[in-house]
């Protein structure tokens, strides 16, 4: 090889090196880094007690229970589909516990029914999108509604809290407790390891993928799409019943108004984490950033005393943001920021 080929090889290489630490700064994951840093620069200087080791660790018990459900969602987004009933999931999941306690039924049997019952729920909504053939966004408003009606129909005003010790210990409880690390959340960290590993090294990850970019052609390609999506509407259905048992047993008790609006704030973490609504785009830890992004803002807001209906508006506002600001920026740039 000529010295001059050399030369244009070296170049090449370098170029390539150049481009690919310039995708990885502008990369979705990068940008959602440098918010989380400024969410803790911002609330270190307005609050002195933010960034107690304490407090931080109190904070996770505030969103573990959401972001566990997250991750299923992100996958149910990435194939072009989505749950809007997760909340309502975790409210039936959480009465049916509430009716078992007050018959006199230990922790483990607690922790089985709402297991089972978020099963029930998410195999119930798989089998209307796969089997039916119907839309998921209009199968689980009407599910969403179902489940939330039983639980306020059959709690009205009332509440149950009648909980055994052991399911307290669960969801208020710590694994370790220096550095302290509640177990909710530490269920978190292991399922998103999880769920990282499924989906970036595994073929039934490169197979989510390829039903996000192209169900037909996925289908084509001999990939068990309706299968595939059955499975994410169950696994969605059993982690919001996980929720249920660690959010009940934190809080002691179950009302009709339990887990109400964690579907908004679900949704705004998958999308925020860069899971693209049109499916076949986005990355574990994206969701993960999301969550640790909203969780510690939200917590940071609520240290200053901002009311959580200005919270709210704060979650809205992310979320049209998060769909709104790549499409503007690719327009703008002739690309936008890498979401996958």
């Amino acid at each position: 090889m000529s010295d001059q080929a050399q030369a244009g090889s070296r170049y090449d290489v370098a170029d390539r090196a150049a481009r690919s630490w310039g995708e990885r700064l502008t990369s979705w994951e990068s940008i959602l880094a440098l918010l989380l840093v400024a969410v803790f620069v911002v609330n270190g200087l307005l609050s002195p007690y933010f960034l107690d080791l304490f407090n931080l660790s109190d904070a996770t018990f505030n969103f573990s229970e959401k972001a566990l459900v997250a991750l299923p969602m992100a996958l149910l987004v990435l194939v072009r589909e989505i749950d809007l009933s997760v909340a309502a999931t975790i409210a039936l999941a959480s009465l049916a516990m509430g009716l078992c306690a007050e018959a006199g039924a230990g922790t483990p049997v607690l922790i089985l029914v709402g297991l089972c019952v978020g099963l029930v729920c998410g195999t119930a909504n798989g089998l209307l999108v796969t089997a039916v053939g119907l839309p998921s966004i209009v199968v689980t408003i009407g599910t969403m509604s179902l489940f939330r009606g039983i639980a306020q129909v059959v709690l009205g005003d009332q509440a149950v809290t009648k909980y055994p010790s052991g399911l307290g210990a669960i969801g208020q409880g710590y694994l370790v407790d220096m550095p302290p690390v509640p177990l909710s959340f530490a269920l978190f960290l292991a399922a998103a390891a999880v769920a990282a590993v499924v989906l970036h090294r595994t073929a039934l990850g490169r197979q989510l993928y390829a039903i996000g970019n192209n169900p037909v052609a996925a289908r084509f390609s001999g990939v068990p799409v309706d299968r595939i999506r059955f499975g994410l509407f169950a696994v969605t259905g059993l982690v919001s019943g996980l929720a249920a048992v660690l959010l009940t047993g934190r809080i002691g008790s179950t009302r009709p108004n339990i887990a109400m609006g964690w579907e908004l704030e679900i949704v705004t973490m998958v999308v925020l984490g860069g899971v693209s609504i049109a499916g076949g785009a986005g990355t574990v830890g994206g969701v993960v950033l999301a969550v640790f992004v909203l969780g510690f803002a939200t917590f940071g807001l609520s240290l200053v005393n901002v009311p959580g209906i200005v919270i709210n508006i704060l979650l809205g506002v992310l979320l049209v943001a998060a769909i709104a600001v790549p499409v503007v920026a690719g327009r703008l740039m002739g690309r936008a920021p890498t979401r996958d």
